[in-house]
């Protein structure tokens, strides 16, 4: 099914095993499937419309996919404070602000994805969905339990609300905290002053000077 050598072009690579699978989920979503995306010998991404999420997490268990693994968020905007290994001390960089959504694409600077597997087929999928404006999308806490502080966490990092959910309250963070953490424009104030993981000050060891020179040396 999979190549033996390094000589079989990606074209030639199959899966039939998740080419199935992927037929089987998108021929039972139907409309509410955006895009989708099939990487032979590694994983299947079905993006779906936001209002349709709750019921593909539905569809998705009466297909066999009852084992959720995780749910949460990602902002696709590139950070306009660069990357955290950035010298803060040299000239900023100009640089590519362009949104690009990653697997089975996306129009939204949000999105909500989750994980799903058929415990005796060892088969998983991920979905995914744009956040709307609204910043919401329906919870699925009530289908899967375990979803419930995914969410919590998810809207407590991103400011992305879950439509029937219990009990948003944070789990982290004081519930005065302005802000969303894991948004790419918070500003991280840490990484702002030094680079990261950032310098740090350090006893020399034994037998060394406070450069980390061997005094023998």
């Amino acid at each position: 099914m999979f190549p033996l050598s390094s000589t079989e072009t990606t074209a030639e690579v199959r899966d039939d095993v998740r080419a199935a699978a992927l037929a089987e989920v998108t021929g039972a979503l139907g409309d509410a499937v955006r895009d989708s995306l099939l990487k032979p010998g590694d994983d299947i991404w079905v993006r779906v419309d936001a209002t349709a999420w709750r019921t593909t997490v539905e569809t998705l268990k009466s297909l066999g996919y009852g084992y959720f693994c995780f749910l949460s968020a990602i902002d696709w905007m590139p950070s306009p404070y660069g990357k955290g290994e950035d010298d803060p001390t040299e000239p900023a960089v100009e640089r590519d602000m362009t949104i690009r959504q990653g697997y089975a694409g996306g129009e939204s600077r949000f999105q909500v994805f989750a994980r799903f597997v058929k415990p005796c087929e060892t088969v998983g999928v991920t979905i995914k969905t744009d956040v709307p404006e609204s910043m919401s999308v329906p919870s699925i806490s009530a289908v899967f339990a375990g979803a419930n502080w995914h969410e919590r966490e998810t809207h407590e990092m991103f400011g992305i609300s879950f439509d029937g959910h219990p009990d948003l309250r944070n789990m982290y963070l004081p519930t005065d905290f302005e802000g969303h953490p894991l948004r790419k424009d918070f500003p991280l104030l840490a990484r702002m002053v030094k680079p990261w993981p950032g310098i740090v000050d350090v006893e020399p060891l034994p037998g060394e000077d406070s450069n980390g020179e061997d005094d023998a040396s």
